[in-house]
């Protein structure tokens, strides 16, 4: 991921509704050799102007143990989230919910990683195993590398039925094709809070460039099939990771939050219609979705296109419905 903060400050734009209290439920923190976000970077976004009081960090494949057994290793993603959590000092809460990572596939076998992840952090809220995947080559597979038909799986079932059985979440990125599967799955679980992640990835490049409409009423018509999973809850974001296909990472200058806003409310506007403010929320995916536009901008944009809702489901839309989601406050250290 290539370094675009010159190219972001090409748009800049004063926060609106500073005082609007904000929980970002979807964020994570990396290091690789060309790309860096880590606490001083995040921290520089989440000082852009809006009221972030509080953060959930989702895991991305960092800092895994380089010892021990195999399956234990993504505990060092937590071990690595909760010293950041705990060595920041600004009055914003980062990664006061931690969604980590264990094999689910192993079974009932993956209870003691659970067990380990929960002991490495009281920030741990759920899990996430990504299952997005699509057959066509041009179209990037989750990081898990998942198998067709996995949220299927009768092993991958009995490791998320542990998920459940724990009393934590169960955070699903999927493709818009794919929120059948899901649909199945949340039937099958519907004691386990499962949220969507980026409103169900309605695609926009490879197979699908040119087919917007298409994609569009094919990803409405599942959204309403999941919507009646009352266990189902959606985060509203990513329409601006560069597969959606909207090509804002290409401009000589990124967009500005009038633009995003329009182009994104017909889907954010389509799942609070059919889920209901309570059980969705507004996410940043930062840095994944910092391709096409800042942070500030970003947030801009939901602010934007949510203005016509009431008092009550912005403060759900904002923060209140991922707060209560991932229990944050009921899973800090003491």
């Amino acid at each position: 991921m290539i370094d675009k903060t010159n190219w972001l400050a090409l748009t800049v734009e004063e926060a609106l509704e500073p005082e609007l209290a904000i929980c970002d439920p979807h964020h994570h923190v990396w290091e690789y050799p060309n790309s860096r976000y880590l606490l001083d970077e995040l921290l520089l976004d989440l000082r852009s102007g809006h009221n972030i009081v509080r953060t959930v960090f989702v895991e991305c494949l960092q800092k895994y143990r380089d010892y021990g057994p195999e399956i234990f290793r993504p505990v060092g993603e937590t071990e690595f989230v909760d010293k950041l959590s705990n060595e920041n000092t600004e009055a914003v809460q980062i990664a006061q919910g931690i969604v980590a990572f264990a094999d689910l596939r192993l079974g009932t076998e993956v209870v003691p990683v659970i067990e380990a992840h929960l002991e490495a952090s009281r920030r741990v809220s759920g899990f996430r195993y990504s299952s997005a995947r699509d057959k066509d080559e041009r179209i990037h597979d989750s990081h898990t590398n998942p198998v067709e038909g996995l949220l299927g799986d009768a092993q991958f079932r009995k490791g998320l039925s542990c998920v459940d059985k724990a009393g934590l979440t169960f955070d699903a990125w999927v493709y818009f094709h794919q929120i059948p599967e899901l649909v199945e799955l949340a039937k099958s679980f519907p004691n386990l809070c499962i949220i969507l992640n980026h409103i169900g990835g309605p695609l926009g490049i490879g197979p699908y460039a040119g087919k917007r409409e298409e994609v569009f009423d094919t990803w409405k018509n599942n959204i309403a099939e999941l919507s009646k999973c009352e266990n189902v809850m959606v985060k509203l974001g990513g329409l601006t990771l560069t597969m959606m296909g909207f090509g804002w990472h290409k401009r000589d200058v990124p967009p500005g939050s009038i633009e995003l806003a329009e182009t994104m409310a017909p889907y954010y506007k389509t799942c609070i219609d059919y889920f209901g403010a309570e059980r969705c929320m507004f996410e940043s995916n930062f840095p994944v979705d910092k391709a096409s536009c800042s942070y500030a901008v970003l947030w801009n944009a939901f602010k934007r296109l949510s203005k016509d809702y009431s008092e009550s489901e912005r403060t759900a839309l904002f923060h209140d419905t991922a707060t209560r989601v991932y229990k944050l406050g009921l899973n800090e250290k003491q």
